[in-house]
């Protein structure tokens, strides 16, 4: 299937030369006219992948009285911000903030802010959460206000271009996105050898061997990081991927919840790559900040108390909505499903309290008992 998207990017790649995959992945997900994420409502069963917050509503209720939690724990500023980026439909803002009117205070304190970049979904989004709160969009981080802020990015960090190095016998290569044989379709290639001072960060790895980058992810981060040092707040990040950086191949298309190659229709299916989290702590640290976990979403939400609020909401609920929520349980934290792939890293700033469902440092705790 030829798209427009595919006939520019091999116009281009005829014209310029080979792209990286971090460049191939910029523009088949945010291409200003063609871009997948630019143009339609990928989520749900009609769309191409569901995400935890379309699966229940307990999920985003229990964000939601995290924030609040942990907005009380630093002093209940008020006002502060509440940011998420990549907010999808605005399913999950929607449970956040119904959670938020169970503090006192908190939801009066708090300014809804979208860090999101495509037209369709903010359209979605106003038209899911006008009736709860006003909404200020932006485009970058940078743009947000000088106040404390509660950041929330759920399935954000996977789909931020990633760079692909690959280990030759005697040196490191960039992976790159070139034409076919024919040189009418897309296909992979490597660079030439790269010099020592671009690859020096690398970890030891045997020929062959595949490291993925994300310099994309890394700034939001470390940005994230920085306000949080500035102006107090937590950033929440939940992600599939792994917890120390080690060398696999993880990119991948889906569309219509199937796998899908990842050169063919660009614009037209969905591309992630496993979220390295040891990479993200180190981008939070360099912004002064301070990393908690990862922990497994699984173990996450069971601390938060997930099983006691599907519990609550069975009393009042219908056999087949005991049964959905059953499920739901299952899907989110269970090992077999979401509960271990899928990690959560919260990062605040260095002084700040460690916040609810993390693990206190040994060091902290005898602080603590001694005090």
């Amino acid at each position: 299937m030829s798209t427009a998207l595919l006939d520019s990017l091999v116009r281009r790649i005829r014209s310029e030369g080979p792209i990286s995959v971090a460049e191939y992945m910029a523009q088949a997900l945010a291409h200003p006219e063609h871009g997948y994420y630019r143009k339609q409502d990928p989520f749900g069963a009609a769309g191409d992948f569901t995400t935890a917050p379309e699966i229940s509503q307990m999920f985003g209720e229990l964000i939601g009285l995290w924030c609040a939690d942990t907005w009380q724990a630093q002093g209940s500023p008020h006002p502060c911000a509440v940011v998420e980026l990549g907010p999808g439909r605005g399913t999950l803002m929607s449970d956040v903030l119904r959670a938020a009117r169970t503090l006192p205070g908190f939801s009066e304190a708090l300014q809804v802010h979208l860090v999101e970049t495509s037209p369709a979904l903010q359209n979605l989004q106003e038209r899911n959460l006008s009736q709860q709160a006003r909404v200020t969009w932006h485009e970058s981080l940078e743009e947000l206000p000088n106040m404390p802020a509660f950041f929330i990015a759920n399935e954000f960090f996977d789909v931020l271009p990633v760079h692909q190095y690959q280990r030759g016998p005697e040196s490191w290569h960039e992976r790159l996105v070139g034409l076919d044989s024919e040189g009418q379709g897309l296909d992979f290639g490597l660079s030439g050898p790269l010099p020592e001072a671009l690859v020096r960060d690398l970890p030891s790895c045997e020929s062959g061997a595949v490291i993925e980058v994300s310099p994309a992810a890394q700034r939001y981060a470390e940005t994230m990081a920085l306000h949080l040092c500035q102006h107090g707040g937590a950033a929440l990040w939940i992600d599939y991927g792994h917890d120390h950086t080690a060398p696999g191949e993880t990119l991948q298309a889906v569309k219509g919840h199937s796998y899908h190659p990842v050169l063919q229709d660009p614009g037209e299916a969905d591309l992630t790559a496993h979220v390295d989290f040891s990479a993200l702590a180190r981008a939070a640290e360099s912004g002064g900040a301070r990393p908690h976990g990862p922990v497994a979403q699984g173990d996450f939400l069971k601390t938060l108390g997930i099983e006691t609020r599907a519990a609550m909401l069975s009393e009042n609920a219908t056999p087949d909505q005991r049964t959905t929520m059953a499920s739901a349980v299952k899907r989110l934290t269970e090992a077999e499903e979401m509960g271990t792939l899928f990690r959560v890293m919260a990062v605040t700033g260095p002084q700040a309290p460690v916040p609810a469902g993390f693990p206190i440092p040994h060091s902290e705790s005898r602080e603590r008992a001694a005090g």
